[in-house]
């Protein structure tokens, strides 16, 4: 396989941009690639690798004109959602991008991104945030780490099943009905339906208890179990 080098990338935009009538040139004053028409200066900066280095090395560039552009060799395997989140961080700052394809003798170029003015969206993803809020609300205190990998994370489903469950090991035996009254959520009958962790058994239409799995997990979130029969206690 032959090793590619970010001086492979310079001759098809060269030929490019000469052929649009600019005048081009190679490592100026640490730019890579410049080309000039009139009164238009056009800074192309190569890379292999899209990485923060070249991103910073453009933003640098728009110090002199708003007309940067980066270049790197056609990805070999990439997924439409990171290709999709690689373009819109260019346009964001307000960078252009060419992809340069280097398949065999034939050397070609396409243009994803201009540089142009970033059009910020006005209107956010609503559904998206409200869910992202309910989540948030339905926590009741932040029981997660940030950054953690391969750990078990705590969500708002998770504490709604570990209430149900420090109701019913408190309470006995118990309808959907009457957890909901204690504050257990609208969620309840489809929570004890469902019954994701085995926590809940029942025992005769719209009865339920909880199960010695579910008694033994919930040792495992003392301060959680403290919360939910304080409050308990305090309707009481």
């Amino acid at each position: 396989m032959t090793k590619l080098y970010e001086a492979d990338l310079y001759e098809p935009i060269q030929k490019h941009f000469s052929k649009q009538g600019y005048r081009v040139n190679g490592e100026v004053i640490d730019c890579d690639l410049t080309a000039v028409k009139d009164e238009e200066l056009i800074i192309v900066e190569l890379k292999l690798n899209l990485n923060i280095d070249l991103l910073l090395q453009a933003t640098r560039r728009q110090r002199l004109t708003d007309l940067v552009y980066i270049a790197i060799p056609k990805p070999k395997r990439i997924s439409r959602k990171r290709w999709n989140d690689i373009t819109q961080l260019v346009r964001r700052l307000e960078l252009g991008l060419i992809i340069v394809s280097l398949a065999g003798n034939r050397k070609k170029i396409e243009f994803k991104v201009h540089p142009e003015p970033y059009k910020r969206m006005t209107s956010k993803n609503t559904r998206k945030k409200a869910a992202l809020i309910k989540e948030i609300e339905g926590r009741s205190a932040d029981y997660n780490i940030g950054g953690s990998n391969k750990t078990k994370i705590m969500t708002a489903y998770k504490e709604n099943c570990i209430q149900i469950a420090c109701y019913l090991e408190k309470l006995g035996q118990m309808s959907p009905k009457a957890l909901v009254a204690l504050g257990t959520g609208d969620k309840t009958p489809l929570i004890l339906q469902k019954n994701y962790y085995k926590w809940f058994e029942r025992m005769e239409r719209g009865i339920y208890v909880i199960t010695e799995q579910g008694k033994a997990d919930l040792e495992e979130y003392p301060e959680l179990v403290e919360y939910y029969l304080g409050g308990l206690k305090t309707e009481e």
